[in-house]
Order: structure tokens, then C-alpha cells, then sequence
């Protein structure tokens, strides 16, 4: 008996969901078709109609994440006040929610991304990385950052924001301290980027 009934159209989001269910909950080594087929309530071919194999469907969960990180970036830097402070204040915080809500699907996101034949996911990824980058690139015309490669400052500044994302998800620090760490670990990049 099937636990549910999937019409077309929903059928590849109802898998990618469960999968990430399963990856949140199991970790990436208990994703299979089979498993997820019956988990969502389908055939057991069901499932190969929209991911080839396991590793398509890894992939397509790394593209979905990077294009839903894309948007709570994009998201958050649109609603910011105007100024760098408060657009970089709000893409720290937006990263870090998605980073710590998320921790088993960005480790998947980055492991898939540097796999030979994932450009599909290598392409979300730069477009979700593409919102700090003009970010960065917006504020050095501005005149409010000091000119330099804006690709390197943006990877500075996502790497600190990732590694305290990290930090947290292995229980280094609190998650409930990252409403204090986040602003800070921004305003300290700040501070060696302004103009003088």
C-alpha cells in the first residue's frame, strides 16, 4: 500500500525532499532509490524517471541546495538597508541560518560540487555565491570597501562564515552564540576592508 499518491509533477520534489529527510536524518550513505521509492510511497522504478541513478539524484539534492541558499542569500540582501554594513550584516546572518538548519545537505552541497560531471551544481553554486560577490563588487564602487579582487574578498568572507557555521554544527560553539559571533566576525572584515 502506498503512504501516499503523487500526481504528476510533484513527484521529483516529493523524492528530493525525502531525500534530504534522509540525509538529515541518516546521513548520505543510507540514500538509495529503492529506499526512497517506498519510503515515498511509489515504485520502485518511480524514482529512476527523474534521477538516473544515485548519483544524479546526490546531485540534483546538491543543485536544489545551492539554488535555496541562492535565495535566502539574494532574499536577505534585498530586504537589508542599502548600505554594505547592513547587506553583509544581513548575507552572514542568511548563510549561517542555512548553513546550521541545513548541515548535512552543505556538506553534500560541497562535496558535489567539485565532482568531475557536476556542472549543473557547480553552476547553482556560483549563482548563490554570485549575491556576495556583487555585494562586495557593489560596495568597492561605492567606495565604501577598499578596491581589490572582490572574488577574493568574497571567498574570505564566506570561508569565515562557513567556518563558523562549522564550528557550530561539530558543537564548537553554541548555535545560540552565533546571534553574537556572526556580527562580529562581520565587523572585523569590515574593519580591514573600509576605505580610510
Amino acid at each position: 500500500m502506498r503512504a501516499r499518491s503523487y500526481h504528476h509533477g510533484n513527484l521529483r520534489a516529493a523524492l528530493l525532499a525525502r531525500a534530504e529527510e534522509t540525509v538529515r536524518e541518516r546521513g548520505v550513505q543510507a540514500l538509495s532509490l529503492r529506499e526512497l521509492a517506498r519510503e515515498t510511497g511509489v515504485s520502485h522504478g518511480a524514482p529512476r524517471r527523474h534521477f538516473g541513478d544515485r548519483q544524479a539524484l546526490l546531485d540534483a539534492l546538491a543543485e536544489d541546495g545551492f539554488v535555496r541558499l541562492g535565495q535566502a542569500l539574494d532574499g536577505a540582501v534585498r530586504d537589508a538597508e542599502p548600505d554594505c554594513t547592513a547587506r553583509l550584516q544581513a548575507l552572514a546572518g542568511a548563510y549561517v541560518r542555512f548553513a546550521t538548519r541545513h548541515a548535512a545537505l552543505l556538506e553534500l552541497m560541497y562535496t558535489g560540487k567539485h565532482r568531475e560531471g557536476a556542472e549543473s551544481v557547480h553552476a547553482a553554486a556560483e549563482q548563490a555565491f554570485a549575491v556576495s560577490l556583487g555585494v562586495i563588487s557593489e560596495a568597492q564602487g561605492s567606495g565604501e570597501l577598499v578596491p581589490g579582487d572582490p572574488e577574493s574578498l568574497a571567498q574570505v568572507a564566506l570561508a569565515t562564515l562557513h567556518g563558523l557555521a562549522a564550528m557550530a554544527n561539530s558543537g564548537m560553539l553554541d548555535v545560540e552564540e552565533l546571534e553574537t559571533v556572526v556580527p562580529d566576525a562581520v565587523e572585523r572584515l569590515l574593519s580591514g576592508l573600509r576605505r580610510r
